[in-house]
């Protein structure tokens, strides 16, 4: 069932995505042409994708050509610079040390223990996602992992209610990374896109220019497909 959500999110829930990219027209057409996105000027050579008007997800230009071509998931938190600390007491570290994003709240980008590189956010103007689970939008985190044992550790310690808690509903997955990539790739977190016909749109993927990594396979949370953008940022199709 699809959400619309107008408030902020509680912390551990998956509530932001972005990507950076070494052109942002280009990935417009890309996700355009998937999704249905329409796009709107962020500044800072940077567009808003949105879906039937509600906020889905940033397109970013990649500030330096080193930066790897990348979707990152945020996590909600109402303290990123607590959680920050907390991201460090727990055996992880901080890449970029919290700072305002202008008037729409406090970003951070973390590591976990095994590598994995994930947002913090702290929403102030901008809450997150406007609209989640419906076909076109974020639907899943799944982190693909080195050590499964020490990621549910150090998630279950950092987002023990979002993940565990009496009412939680998690969009947030741990599993081998040899389930998807080979064997030595790092940890990693993949990015699902929730569509109708997973097949249908790994044809799209194709046709826009991007290229399959994974083809549909089935998990304990519907029908996926790993892909890339015609850029090469890894995403993924999930069919519930």
């Amino acid at each position: 069932m699809a959400e619309n959500r107008a408030s902020g999110y509680a912390e551990g829930v998956p509530c932001w995505v972005d990507v950076q990219l070494p052109d942002v027209e280009a990935g417009k057409r890309f996700y355009g042409g998937l999704f249905g996105w329409t796009f709107e000027d962020a500044g800072g050579a940077a567009v808003w994708a949105r879906l039937g008007g509600a906020a889905v997800a940033r397109l970013a230009r990649k500030r330096d050509g080193r930066m790897p071509t990348v979707w990152t998931v945020y996590f909600a938190t109402p303290d990123a610079r607590g959680l920050a600390r907390r991201v460090v007491a727990a055996g992880g570290q901080i890449v970029n040390d919290p700072g305002p994003v202008r008037d729409l709240g406090v970003a951070a980008l973390a590591a976990d223990p095994t590598g994995a590189v994930f947002g913090l956010w702290q929403a102030a103007g901008h809450p997150g996602f406007g609209v989640r689970h419906a076909p076109g939008s974020f639907a899943w985190a799944q982190l693909y992992t080195s050590d499964t044992d020490t990621a549910n550790t150090f998630y279950g310690h950092l987002f023990t209610d979002a993940l565990f808690g009496a009412d939680a509903d998690p969009d947030f997955g741990r599993a081998p990374v040899t389930e998807v990539f080979a064997a030595g790739m790092p940890s990693q977190f993949v990015v699902h896109f929730r569509t109708g016909d997973v097949t249908a749109a790994v044809g799209a993927v194709q046709r826009l220019g991007g290229r399959v990594q994974a083809p549909p396979f089935e998990t304990s949370y519907g029908k996926v497909a790993v892909v890339t953008d015609n850029q090469g940022a890894s995403f993924a199709l999930l069919e519930r």
